[in-house]
């Protein structure tokens, strides 16, 4: 899915809720997010395989669509900390039976 999906105002409303966590990080990025603020050499630490560019492009296009707060500490060296917003959160939510879903297959994948 291109990012201008997220953007479309002519599309489904499950399109649209796709097109904010389209990708292979941001539903991972969300779920560590819910346990509270993070650095994001945290969250690299906590996700093997993700490169410092795809995560600060995820996070910026996650800020962008009012899922991710981002607050620079003016300190020496600066010190930035993410968070879900209230709207994050909301769609964190409501990822959850979605979640609980996809762990049902898996147990029949591996039940067959």
């Amino acid at each position: 899915m291109t990012r201008s999906r997220a953007q479309d105002t002519n599309v489904c409303g499950v399109t649209a809720a796709i097109a904010v966590i389209d990708g292979k990080w941001k539903p991972n990025l969300l779920w560590l997010l819910e346990s509270g603020p993070q650095r994001p050499g945290e969250l690299r630490r906590r996700l093997p395989g993700l490169t410092e560019k795809v995560l600060t492009q995820a996070l910026r296009e996650m800020e962008a669509d009012g899922l991710v707060h981002r607050e620079v500490h003016d300190v020496l060296p600066l010190k930035t900390v993410y968070s879900l917003t209230d709207f994050g959160r909301e769609l964190s939510e409501l990822l959850a039976p979605l979640s609980d879903w996809g762990h049902r297959r898996l147990d029949r994948l591996r039940a067959s």
